[in-house]
């Protein structure tokens, strides 16, 4: 009868920790609305199984691999991103998964890419974002509500000097580049006032 309890006691417990995940079919349709609409229908697509481990959902054809809103996180957060990006992403994931803080994410891939042990894109990449605290996923619709887009254009090692970009936005919702001369170096694109 003990056993019986605590048994009981977990699975409420975990049923109350954990959200309910999405079907693969849900995941899907609102990932991939972050990525283009031209290459939505092709895309790779990861997502989250019912232990909220990270799963391939469906295998694509094209070169964009979407990312699914992690049901157990506040807010909705997408991102789909070109194939070029599949290492610096899966690596940032993995350390993240270890404990690494923000900052040291990127002082180890800064040192992977610098030595040759993290593939890096050779030419620009894009990653785009469809995120808001507000936003989710309505199943009738099929449509992600209340979001908005942010683009994010990687140039590993670009800098002011090398791509003419400035470094903090001129005009609200204009291009910049952040994270100058790192592996990381991106112009970021947000919408005016998010």
């Amino acid at each position: 009868m003990k056993t019986l309890s605590l048994l009981s006691l977990f699975v409420f417990v975990s049923a109350c920790t954990f959200a309910q995940t999405p079907s693969p079919e849900d995941q899907i349709a609102a990932a991939i609305q972050a990525g283009p609409e031209e290459q939505r229908a092709d895309a790779t697509v990861l997502g989250y199984n019912a232990e909220g481990q990270l799963i391939e959902l469906r295998k694509g054809s094209n070169q964009l691999v979407c990312l699914a809103d992690n049901p157990n996180k506040d807010g909705f957060n997408a991102a789909c991103y070109h194939s070029s990006l599949s290492d610096f992403m899966a690596r940032g994931r993995a350390l993240k998964a270890e404990g690494k803080s923000r900052q040291e994410v990127s002082d180890i891939r800064e040192a992977e890419a610098k030595a040759g042990t993290l593939k890096m894109p050779e030419k620009p990449a894009t990653l785009h974002v469809l995120y808001g605290k507000e936003a989710f996923y309505n199943p009738k619709t099929k449509l992600v509500e209340n979001a908005n887009l942010r683009y994010v254009v990687y140039m590993p090692w670009a800098t002011q000097e090398t791509s003419g970009l400035p470094l903090k936005p001129m005009v609200p919702g204009g291009p910049w580049l952040m994270f100058p001369g790192t592996h990381a170096a991106h112009i970021m694109i947000t919408p005016p006032g998010k």
